[in-house]
């Protein structure tokens, strides 16, 4: 009695031949004559900050709920007017969470009691004007934004940072590679193989403690941008000769 094959099996079956041919192909084979050499180099660059992000929110509490959200909303306005006024684009505004929680108070062995509400409207700007940091920051919080982070201070073009911290740690291997092979009385025949570790992370925002109102009047935050370091990391397989 013939037995027919799944149609799952039978794809699968058609599919291993260049599935194993494509494993043969990444594969390849060192030559017997050859020595291998693995190389992990890291590169660098540096460049100044273009790019500045602030979390600002306003926080505020009421006896009732549409009380606390009419207060929180009135006074979000009057931080977006100020952001506005100071230059800050429409694209670059934007309400990254919106809150209603009602507050408690709680007793031993009695249920908790709602004893107002709290209202919370989180908003991240960005800007590109670094030198406007400590100015923006300080009209965040003469208008009533009273929960803010930042600014962290990154690059508008982080991919072609990147870029160039790959092509130094490139050029890093093979001058290594180099080294290596001429202390051996050998040549760099080829690359290999080249891989490249994960993705630096981006720094965070550092939080800024709210300032009360007999704080406002110094005004005039120093923000001073400095120097970005951006890494690449690459592992890369030469063979010697």
């Amino acid at each position: 009695m013939i037995r027919s094959l799944p149609l799952a099996a039978l794809l699968a079956l058609a599919a291993a031949p260049h599935a194993f041919a494509q494993a043969q192909a990444v594969a390849q084979p060192i030559p017997a004559d050859g020595t291998v050499l693995d190389i992990v180099a890291e590169g660098t660059t540096t460049r100044v900050p273009d790019l500045a992000l602030i979390q600002a929110g306003v926080v505020t509490a009421a006896p009732t709920a549409g009380e606390a959200m009419q207060q929180n909303a009135a006074r979000m306005a009057a931080v977006l007017a100020a952001l506005r006024k100071a230059g800050i684009s429409e694209r670059d505004l934007q309400t990254s969470a919106v809150n209603l929680a009602p507050q408690y108070r709680y007793q031993d062995n009695k249920p908790p009691v709602i004893t107002g509400y709290q209202a919370s409207n989180q908003l991240t700007v960005r800007f590109r004007d670094i030198a406007k940091s400590g100015t923006i920051l300080d009209a965040l919080v003469a208008q009533g934004a009273n929960n803010i982070a930042g600014p962290n201070l990154t690059l508008a073009d982080e991919d072609g940072a990147l870029d160039e911290a790959r092509r130094d740690a490139i050029a890093k291997a093979k001058a290594r590679a180099a080294l290596y092979a001429h202390a051996a009385g050998l040549k760099v025949d080829r690359i290999l193989l080249i891989s490249e570790a994960g993705m630096p992370q981006a720094p965070q925002p550092m939080p800024m403690l709210m300032r009360g109102k007999a704080m406002m009047a110094e005004a005039d935050t120093a923000i001073v941008p400095g120097e970005q370091k951006v890494t690449a990391s690459v592992s890369v397989r030469f063979l010697l000769k």
